[in-house]
Order: structure tokens, then C-alpha cells, then sequence
């Protein structure tokens, strides 16, 4: 399927790359429908790419990369509600902000795919451990330019 975005241009997705948000996102109920795009193959970060809305795509990342001790404890109705039958299927996403030269990551809200139906849900953690503004990262300094 060709999918209009206003960061990409046209790109082509084939359908079992359509991940769906019942619910949503958190700020974005009717905004359902969206695709994970991989910049390259050794990426850490991607793209969540609106196909509902061509103007909407947020930067995500797997926060075990950054974060190693995270985990998201998932209930009983949640399992059932992403039809997870184990949690090894969940794929864990978080969305990241660059906040004063540091990339934050939501790890209030992640976001939960089951891998197999490809559906999803933004969580929000109880746990006051973490933040929607977690650092994750700073953004390299630019180089110094070269005098003569």
C-alpha cells in the first residue's frame, strides 16, 4: 500500500506492516492505524508513522537499549485485551523527545505490540520510578571547526 507522509514523502508498505492502536494514542484517539519504519538495519531508533494522519510520526525506541532494568508489568485484561497468549509476542516501544540536548524516552506510557496480530496499546505505568521525560541519551556535540 502507498502511504502519503509529509517527512517521506510516498512511501510503499506492504499490509502486514500495519500496526493498529485500538484505542489509540494517548492525545490521539482517532489515530489508529500506523507503520514502523527502520531507517537501517542496526538502527536503535524508528520511526511510528501515522497512516491516518501524514503529519503525525513519532520518533521510538526499545528502552531496554538505554534502560536495561525496565520492564512493563502487563495484567491479566491487558494480555487479553492485545490477544497476547505469552509475553515473549510483546514488543515494547517508548516514545523519545530531544529535550536541551538530551533524548528523553516516555517510559510512563509505552507502547505494547503484540508481534503476531501486530495490535498495540499505549500502557501508563502506576510506578512513580518513571518518568515521560526519562533521559535516555545527550545528542553529540558538533565538531569543532577546523582553523587555519
Amino acid at each position: 500500500m502507498d502511504v502519503r507522509t509529509t517527512r517521506f514523502g510516498v512511501i510503499q508498505i506492504q499490509d502486514d506492516r500495519v500496526i493498529t492502536f485500538p484505542a489509540g494514542l494517548l492525545g490521539f484517539a482517532g489515530r489508529t492505524r500506523f507503520c514502523l519504519l527502520e531507517p537501517g538495519e542496526d538502527a536503535c531508533f524508528f520511526w511510528l508513522q501515522s497512516l491516518d494522519d501524514p503529519g503525525l510520526a513519532f520518533v521510538v525506541t526499545d528502552p531496554s537499549l538505554f534502560v536495561p532494568e525496565y520492564s512493563v508489568p502487563i495484567r491479566a485484561e491487558q494480555m487479553e485485551s492485545l490477544t497476547l497468549a505469552r509475553l515473549e509476542d510483546a514488543q515494547v516501544f517508548v516514545i523519545v523527545n530531544k529535550v536541551d540536548g538530551q533524548l528523553t524516552g516516555n517510559l510512563q506510557g509505552p507502547l505494547v505490540v503484540n508481534t503476531l496480530t501486530r495490535t498495540g496499546e499505549q500502557m501508563v505505568l502506576a510506578e512513580k520510578r518513571w518518568t515521560t521525560r526519562h533521559p535516555l541519551m545527550r545528542v553529540g556535540q558538533p565538531a569543532a571547526r577546523a582553523t587555519a
